[in-house]
């Protein structure tokens, strides 16, 4: 049996930490403020104010992004409250991610939280798998998660015990084998995307909201569905060169799916527990500084997401990895274009049918 996968984002606040290289997850989470502001707006409109609010970040991480979106929420209820003259709820706000996430700066930017905001905000952490029950029946209002959902429960079962690559250097058999790669991977992002909705529905109050986003792709077809094809591409050239064990490479599996818009209002009309409220999609790099997205920049966002993983299964080769990568988009701008090609950001408000 294959060992559990190390699925957390690189610790601390130092030059290799993802507190200080998460730009494009910050991108991410101010796309999804309006949307909140909105959801905010119909949770305190559409019925008597509750004297109780409580708020949800799913898959918070850690660094400067684990408060923004809470942070985005209780300022939005305040503001709210002043315009409309009611007195604020008390607010209980949770941040949820896998036991292995450094919470303890995540503690610390709690206490800060609680400090700066008038209304009655008491705070606390929820470790564990979104992909489980977290809170009890009927008790949250708000549910926000930003560039998590992309992640899976565990890669395809059926890939790793029949030893399919999930991603074939060579080219011809990568494109003969991708149909039969992209069903697997299909399969288990649709189950696990309908148990977290399930999950939701079950935790939120009735007429409780949902605001997501989730790194997936713009177009329904075959490719590019691995939304770390990055990833995989030096990797790949770690392989060729011998850097890697290329029988290593062929049973490396990573739990991402990037879906497209088409796949997921699918799951949420087939489950009818929430329906769609809005629906956004951008360019997996649009309101970044272009002068900002250069090969050393890409290469160390990459590492930072997905290094714990890299290197339970190949060792210690993230150093060797980043020099690859910025030799391989250094030589050629497009292929750094190139590999992004297809990636978008997937924005939505959901609320509880």
């Amino acid at each position: 049996m294959a060992s559990k996968q190390m699925v957390h984002m690189n610790q601390g606040q130092g030059e290799r930490s993802y507190a200080r290289n998460s730009g494009i997850q910050n991108a991410q989470q101010n796309r999804m403020k309006l949307l909140i502001e909105r959801a905010i707006i119909d949770l305190c409109s559409s019925t008597l104010l509750p004297e109780t609010m409580v708020i949800a970040d799913l898959g918070c991480s850690s660094g400067p992004n684990a408060l923004a979106l809470v942070s985005v929420v209780v300022e939005a209820i305040h503001g709210y409250c002043l315009q409309f003259q009611q007195p604020p709820p008390e607010l209980c706000v949770f941040l949820n991610d896998l036991p292995d996430n450094d919470f303890t700066t995540v503690v610390k930017s709690l206490v800060t939280l609680r400090r700066i905001n008038d209304p009655v905000v008491v705070t606390g952490v929820a470790p564990g798998s979104f992909y489980e029950r977290l809170f009890t029946s009927s008790s949250v209002h708000l549910v926000c998660s930003s560039s998590s959902l992309h992640w899976l429960s565990k890669a395809p079962e059926v890939l790793r015990r029949n030893q399919f690559p999930a991603y074939y250097i060579d080219e011809h058999v990568r494109r003969e084998k991708l149909p039969m790669v992209l069903e697997a991977y299909v399969q288990q992002f649709r189950k696990d995307f309908k148990h977290f909705l399930e999950l939701r529905a079950k935790e939120l109050v009735p007429g409780g909201q949902m605001v997501v986003s989730i790194i997936g792709r713009h177009s329904d077809g075959i490719a590019p569905f691995h939304i770390w094809d990055i990833l995989a591409q030096v990797l790949s050239l770690m392989a060729s060169e011998g850097v890697i064990d290329k029988a290593k490479f062929d049973s490396f599996y990573v739990p991402v799916y990037g879906p497209s818009k088409e796949d997921l209002r699918e799951i949420i009309q087939e489950d009818g527990s929430f329906f769609i409220k809005e629906f956004l999609v951008h360019d997996f790099l649009s309101d970044l500084d272009s002068a900002l997205v250069t090969p050393s920049w890409i290469a160390n966002q990459i590492r930072v997401v997905y290094e714990q993983i890299v290197v339970q299964h190949f060792g210690d080769v993230m150093d060797e990895f980043v020099r690859i990568a910025e030799r391989r988009w250094s030589l050629d701008a497009s292929l750094l274009q190139q590999d992004h090609a297809g990636l978008a950001m997937l924005t939505l408000s959901v609320a509880k049918a």
